[in-house]
């Protein structure tokens, strides 16, 4: 009963918001650069953060920190939705909320300084490849139902977090995901939503590395990872600004020179991303696993581009001319 009550307030919430998202005109208008049509609400995934509040209201939540950190960094995601904020403003906030996991983990010592460090860049890092990664219906809401329902999984036989805690944020998503994954999307996550749920990921993530003292599993994170730190790398070589909007991810290039539908290539990755994670949670040899998946979806990632590419210079140059 208290399940079917927490998901049946998390929905009315998410309904609330939209009429109030509807009234201050909290949109998302296409252009050139989106994969989108449509004007849609923009901003949805806020229900991620109002499911950590319904956790915390519910089972009174021993995180503090992380509790602060993920409504900080939220927060500032969502202001930066209805009017934009500057990066160092927004990577001022990600650093700090990052700081607050890390205090939550309990690893702020002078000893780990270096550690801490090598951590804060690589989780912003990784905060910000999920923002990135969020560009067509579903992929959002569908890929981190895959990485919470592993983690889930996993934690009934190690136990490293509370389980409520990813039942909340799977039943969170599973709202968003109600409204998102379709192919006239209600709502967008918006920053609000990609980077609050990175945060709960990682979060969860975070706790499972430093109970098991295993780093492959972020392996959970592997299909978007190779996507996002690839792209990347093909924009620096093309000169171009990392900060602007741009379609040269590969979901991107099927959703819209590929004309895949959204949903078809948001389960693409999730099916990716599932083989992968069961592989890893089977296999003996989790390391030679993770090195011969991370070259595989690397080589595919790169003939993929090699493939197709062609199209999306095509299509800049027809919107130029």
């Amino acid at each position: 009963m208290t399940y079917i009550l927490l998901i049946v307030t998390l929905l009315a919430l998410e309904l609330i918001y939209f009429r109030i998202a509807d009234k201050f005109n909290i949109i998302d208008k296409p252009n050139m650069r989106s994969s989108h049509t449509r004007i849609t609400l923009r901003g949805g995934g806020i229900i991620y953060l109002l499911g950590i509040w319904l956790y915390a209201t519910f089972y009174r939540i021993p995180h503090i920190p992380f509790l602060v950190g993920m409504t900080a960094i939220s927060l500032i995601s969502f202001v930066d939705d209805v009017h934009s904020v500057p990066n160092k403003y927004r990577l001022l906030v990600q650093f700090a909320s990052m700081m607050l996991m890390f205090c939550d983990f309990g690893i702020l010592t002078i000893e780990n300084w270096w550690v801490i460090i090598i951590a804060l860049i690589l989780c912003v890092g990784i905060i910000n490849a999920y923002n990135f990664m969020d560009g067509i219906n579903g992929i959002t809401g569908g890929y981190s139902l895959v990485v919470l329902t592993m983690l889930l999984y996993v934690n009934h036989t190690i136990s490293f977090i509370d389980n409520e805690l990813l039942l909340i944020a799977i039943m969170s998503d599973l709202v968003f995901c109600f409204f998102n994954f379709r192919t006239k999307a209600k709502c967008f996550a918006g920053d609000v939503g990609s980077v609050g749920i990175a945060f709960i990921i990682l979060f969860c993530l975070g706790k499972l590395i430093l109970t098991t003292s295993d780093i492959t599993y972020l392996m959970f994170l592997s299909v978007y990872g190779i996507d996002a730190a690839l792209t990347i790398i093909h924009r620096i070589l093309l000169h171009e600004n990392l900060g602007q909007a741009h379609r040269k991810h590969a979901y991107q290039l099927m959703a819209n020179e590929l004309h895949i539908p959204h949903v078809a290539v948001s389960a693409i990755y999730m099916l990716l991303q599932i083989i992968i994670s069961v592989g890893l949670i089977v296999v003996a040899n989790k390391w030679a696993f993770s090195g011969v998946v991370l070259v595989a979806l690397a080589l595919g990632y790169i003939l993929f581009k090699k493939k197709y590419y062609h199209l999306h210079v095509e299509y800049l140059k027809s919107k130029e001319a």
